[in-house]
């Protein structure tokens, strides 16, 4: 199986998605084409296991660095600088993972919306414990505070890409950018009411 990925991600970066078929994956991988059907159905099917890849990796990154009670701004940090370097590692395939990911050519399927569901799964309860902790506020819906932050990733790759910010800086404009969301969506406390 990682073979067959690894064989992917590099025809995909060298000639494109479009234009690799299957049976050069197979004969890129030193195997047969039967051998990358029976883990692979698509070529999709292959950009799909790259997500699933990543949001392992991201979640083993939260684990081994973060508990519960780690901070919001500390566990986002870790989780979106864990997709950056998932994706960075090969920047011609990132590009194209994200194309799939963000602005898909065709609508999303049942499994793709299953992984986007696996994504919010995983994110939605460390958004509620930073609610109940006072760090956010507790009106908002959680794919909102999700869209926030992920709006925030995006952008900052996007300015990655452009090289507008260099790699070894991108750690840093996560956590200021993460800051000031977090900021922003603190609860408002009233000021105390003056009795004299």
């Amino acid at each position: 199986r990682n073979c067959i990925l690894d064989a992917a991600i590099r025809l995909f970066t060298s000639k494109g998605f479009e234009q690799t078929s299957i049976e050069e994956v197979a004969r890129e991988a030193g195997i047969g084409k039967g051998t990358v059907y029976s883990y692979f159905q698509t070529k999709k099917d292959i950009v799909r296991a790259f997500c699933e890849e990543e949001l392992d990796y991201v979640r083993n990154e939260l684990a081994t660095n973060t508990n519960p009670d780690t901070p919001l701004s500390d566990q986002l940090l870790i989780i979106f600088m864990a997709e950056f370097n998932h994706v960075s590692k090969n920047k011609d395939f990132g590009r194209l993972y994200l194309q799939e990911k963000v602005f898909p050519k065709e609508r999303y399927n049942a499994e793709d919306l299953a992984m986007q569901n696996q994504y919010f799964e995983f994110l939605y309860p460390i958004y509620q414990a930073a609610q109940q902790r006072g760090e956010i506020r507790d009106d908002l819906e959680l794919l909102h505070i999700s869209g926030h932050f992920y709006a925030l990733y995006l952008l900052l790759l996007s300015c990655w890409y452009n090289g507008m910010i260099p790699s070894e800086d991108m750690r840093d404009a996560m956590q200021t950018m993460i800051t000031q969301t977090i900021e922003g969506l603190k609860p408002q406390h009233s000021a105390p009411v003056n009795t004299k």
